[in-house]
C-alpha cells in the first residue's frame, strides 16, 4: 500500500474477532459487530502545536490499539478494508495479552 496519511491521522486494519463463543457457538457474520481493536498501519508526521512545530504521534506502526465504534472513516484500499482516524480517537493501545497472542 502507497498511502501516508497526513497530520495527526493514522492508518488502522481492524482485527477480526473470534467467530466462536467459549460455549463452541459459531456467530454468523450477519450478528457479529464490526471489531473495536486494530493494528496501525501507517502513521502521519504529527500535529503542529501553538508554536508551529510538529508533535510527533504517540502510537507507531504495529501498535494493537481500542477505538470507539463509530471512529474513523472507512476506506478501501488495494482491496483491503482500512479505517482512517485521528489519533485523538484512539482509546488506548493493547499491550502483552492480546498483543503477545496475535504476534504467535
Amino acid at each position: 500500500m502507497q498511502f501516508r496519511p497526513l497530520h495527526d491521522r493514522v492508518v488502522v486494519k481492524r482485527v477480526e474477532e473470534t467467530t466462536k463463543t467459549a460455549g463452541g457457538i459459531i456467530i454468523p457474520d450477519t450478528a457479529k459487530e464490526k471489531p473495536q481493536e486494530g493494528e496501525i498501519i501507517a502513521v502521519g508526521p504529527g500535529a503542529r502545536n501553538e508554536k508551529g512545530e510538529i508533535q510527533a504521534l504517540d502510537v507507531k506502526v504495529g501498535d494493537r490499539i481500542l477505538f470507539g465504534k463509530w471512529s474513523g472513516t472507512e476506506v478501501k484500499l488495494d482491496g483491503q478494508d482500512y479505517l482512517i482516524m485521528k489519533e485523538s480517537d484512539i482509546m488506548g493501545i493493547v499491550e502483552g495479552g492480546a498483543a503477545a497472542k496475535a504476534a504467535a
